[in-house]
């Protein structure tokens, strides 16, 4: 899914006299559309240049002032890229959406040649003024750019490199740019889209706080087509008001909706975007604990959501409830439960299904034998798990186990964070170089998760690394061993990739040596097993559950698989005052499914009073605001603070009916 900026590949400009239009590719063209602005605006490149267009100590004191906010954050996230950065000759700068200069982090050693520059504090690199740069053309363009050497307008910047990348405030418009720049003309394309990738994704990092900043008394949606990417960069974001009505969307949201503008969203109630309706949205705004929900679009696509109230509002919220008493057993934070050690064996994995167990008994004949391993799966059914298990039962349990998720890494990065590189490989390289992943596995198993998700030109390296057995890193002219055992993982199908061209078929045989096809949740015949060992091990054993409830969770159809049953079982016991989970323990996500499906676990009344006097106390509160509200289940539900699921539900329960829909 895309990103909220989308980075753009470079391109060289002509070289010496007058440049024509540049031919080519997008960057080209955006290069080109750049020197055709400058001469519109009457520069001259080969004039030499005058002083810089700077403001004076008071303005640029009053300007700082102003972004005092946006400057503490973004000074923080560029001290951050530095440390990356480092030693290579680059410096960040930070530019309000003038293009005027309000922030700089770098080598202080160098402070004196980007002085001569023209870049410090105060000065103007619109394009207007300045010409062709990574600063005034990212305005312009609203995009990140990278500017390399003779692309500038300008040629007195012809020894200047620099990566523009905009943060956008909540409304989508550029109010500041971030950018890395250096006065050494070494720099070339190819080390030069590391740089802009690393200041791309910290300038998404400020924009989405800005965005969260700025709607900080709403409710805010975080979704994403991949449950795992939620509270990341690159979900998308809604601000809901409290009556439902959306207040803000970043440009995400909009590509996760299939909308091309942000504005064509405010305004819309939640209910027409996302199936869920205002009084729900308010119920799961104020229980942030409570695991992901899937949400479908009007177009029909699932997304995985969170649902939270904004930093001012959850404050606000907090000091109007009481504190909850921590329990006496809760371990403290001394004492972390490895809940991954105890599932990660394969007789544990295997439980009682006959596809895991089958899965399981052709692993372990191939364990030590150098077969790699290719595992097929919905997200959430525990591929990782599954290689840990492997790595564990072989002869290497005692060597590196090293998990690589090839769909996370931004794609300027991955190459460096496979195969590692020399110092100073490239711009922004560790001066002391670093140790890629494959060598970071030698000697033990190298688990690539979302393998279908390379990029093709790495696909054929990895592939040579596989066969030969030795690994070059980047900036390197000498091969080094290397011994890993490869497990690999994917939710796609890869021979519909080989077809389509978007895989190697010769890469796709070298990891096919065994294929295994973990079920879904849903579809395993020991999923009640499954339940009692995840519960078991989320409430450390202190915990059991009802059959009611047990039928309730095997019946979930389980989207998220086995790391969504955590995320429940985790919730519920947080929530459950007893030593026995009910139905009334459980998320409402999971009992408006039950429902729905016609659960009769959940629809036939289950508490009819008796001797519980907490059962009839409820009842009786039930019954008495049902009247007060003449049997309407609306007007009753808001009172009540609960959704109209939940009423129906706890109505169901104590055996209350004869109420209207209202």
């Amino acid at each position: 899914m895309s990103s909220i900026i989308a980075p753009i590949s470079l391109g060289r400009a002509s070289e010496g006299g007058y440049p024509s239009p540049l031919p080519g590719d997008k960057a080209q063209r955006l290069i080109s559309k750049s020197w055709q602005r400058c001469q519109a605006y009457g520069l001259d490149p080969r004039k030499k240049p005058k002083d810089a267009n700077v403001l004076e100590g008071p303005q640029v004191k009053e300007e700082r002032e102003r972004h005092g906010e946006l400057l503490k954050v973004a000074n923080a996230e560029m001290h951050s890229l530095y440390q990356q950065v480092s030693g290579s000759g680059w410096s960040l700068l930070l530019t309000d959406n003038r293009g005027v200069i309000l922030d700089y982090v770098g080598d202080p050693n160098l402070r004196r040649e980007f002085r001569s520059a023209g870049l410090w504090l105060g000065a103007d690199w619109s394009e207007r003024h300045e010409g062709t740069n990574g600063i005034g053309t990212a305005l312009t363009e609203s995009r990140p750019v990278a500017v390399l050497r003779d692309q500038h307008y300008k040629a007195c910047h012809h020894a200047l490199s620099c990566c523009g990348a905009p943060i956008l405030d909540a409304n989508g418009q550029v109010m500041a740019v971030l950018d890395a720049s250096t006065v050494n003309g070494n720099q070339t394309p190819e080390t030069q889209s590391h740089t802009l990738a690393l200041v791309t994704l910290s300038a998404q990092f400020i924009s989405k706080w800005r965005f969260l900043e700025e709607f900080s008394d709403a409710i805010i949606i975080r979704f994403h087509s991949r449950c795992e990417y939620v509270g990341l960069i690159n979900d998308g974001v809604l601000a809901v008001s409290r009556d439902g009505t959306i207040v803000g969307a970043d440009h995400n949201a909009c590509v996760f909706l299939g909308l091309p503008d942000r504005h064509r969203l405010i305004g819309w109630p939640i209910d027409q975007v996302l199936d869920i309706r205002p009084e729900i949205l308010v119920e799961r705004a104020e229980r942030p604990y409570l695991p992901y929900w899937v949400l479908t679009t009007a177009q029909g696509t699932q997304l995985h959501a969170r649902i939270q109230l904004g930093h001012t509002a959850a404050g606000r919220r907090a000091a109007e409830q009481p504190a909850r008493p921590v329990p006496v057993q809760s371990r403290s934070a001394s004492q972390p439960r490895d809940h991954r050690a105890t599932l990660c064996t394969l007789e544990a994995l295997k439980g009682n299904d006959p596809r895991m167990a089958r899965n399981v008994n052709r692993a372990y004949r191939i364990i030590d034998k150098d077969i790699p391993i290719l595992l097929n799966g919905e997200t959430g059914t525990g591929k990782e798990l599954f290689a840990r298990a492997v790595h564990t039962a072989s002869s290497r349990r005692d060597g590196p186990f090293v998990a690589v998720n090839c769909a996370s890494i931004p794609e300027p990065l991955i190459e460096s964070e496979l195969f590692g590189y020399k110092g100073g490989a490239f711009t922004g390289a560790d001066r002391n170089g670093r140790k890629g992943k494959i060598l970071q596995a030698h000697g033990g198993t190298l688990f690539l998760d979302e393998i279908g998700d390379m990029p093709l030109e790495l696909q054929a390296r990895l592939l040579r690394v596989l066969e030969e057995r030795e690994i070059v890193p980047i900036g390197g002219d000498k091969p080094q061993a290397v011994d890993v055992y490869l497990v690999s993982a994917t939710h796609h199908n890869l021979p519909e990739l080989v077809a389509e061209g978007r895989f190697r078929e010769d890469l796709y045989y070298r990891l096919n040596g065994l294929t295994l096809t973990l079920p879904p949740l849903r579809d395993r015949a020991d999923c009640q097993d499954v339940i009692r060992c995840i519960l078991r091990l989320e409430s450390d054993g202190r915990v059991d559950i009802d059959q009611a409830a047990l039928a309730v969770l095997r019946n979930h159809p389980w989207p998220g698989n086995i790391r969504q049953l955590r995320n429940v079982l985790r919730t519920a016991v947080a929530l459950s005052d007893g030593e026995t989970l009910t139905v009334e323990d459980l998320p409402d996500d999971v009992l408006d499914a039950a429902e729905t499906a016609g659960d009769d676990q959940v629809i036939e009344g289950t508490c009819t009073g008796g001797g519980d006097p907490l059962a009839n106390a409820e009842r009786r509160a039930l019954q008495a605001a049902l009247e007060q509200h003449g049997g309407n289940v609306s007007r009753t539900a808001e009172s009540l603070g609960v959704s109209r699921n939940t009423l129906y539900r706890k109505m169901r329960r104590h055996g209350l009916g004869g109420a209207r829909g209202g």
